[in-house]
């Protein structure tokens, strides 16, 4: 009797096994790209969301990987220059200091703009010009380098100081105060 309860409890154990093999293909519908189906954010790759069941761009963050004709492969999170995202306040009286070193001009820090550490900023080379930056969870913005984050008084050499617009449209706390990021030339 114990024999036969034993073999009944393997071939149980055997059979459970076999059907989570079998399984897998169904559960691991995985990453989806462009026009894929999803359920949750996580269903999605790079930095598309699911929108009614379909992976597709964020409009909050204005991406533009599903947008015309072919379908490219998003960019991978790691992709780009790694660097340190903090926040700034470009607008007067804020704690960014005087006004931007692209204009002389105070600016909305509700607006995607960032300053670069001075090795990036490259004595202005930059000004004007949109960056992206990305955060580990593939999710990504267009910032327009306004200002420069000046090694000589003490800014570390590889920040990107971003407007309390930066940070929303990332979808991130403020309060972190810093997050690993990877940026590039838009």
């Amino acid at each position: 009797m114990a024999n036969s309860l034993l073999l009944l409890v393997c071939l149980a154990s055997v059979w459970i096994v076999f059907m989570n093999i079998l399984s897998l293909p169904f559960m691991a519908s995985g990453i989806s790209s462009c026009g894929g189906s999803c359920q949750t954010l996580d269903d999605c790759t790079g930095q598309l969301i699911c929108i009614d069941g379909k992976c597709d761009d964020d409009p909050d963050v204005g991406t533009h990987t599903c947008g015309g004709g072919s379908s490219p492969t998003p960019d991978p999170p790691s992709s780009g220059t790694p660097a340190i995202l903090t926040n700034n306040n470009f607008e007067e009286g804020g704690d960014g200091g005087g006004p931007s070193e692209c204009d002389g001009k105070y600016h909305d820090n509700s607006q995607n703009i960032v300053a670069l550490s001075t090795r990036w900023y490259d004595h202005g080379s930059r000004c004007g010009k949109m960056i992206k930056i990305t955060v580990p969870n593939g999710r990504s913005v267009l910032a327009k380098v306004v200002d420069e984050c000046d090694e000589s008084d003490g800014c570390p050499n590889d920040i990107v100081d971003g407007s309390d617009g930066v940070w929303n449209s990332l979808g991130l706390d403020i309060d972190i105060g810093e997050v690993h990021v990877t940026w590039s030339m838009a």
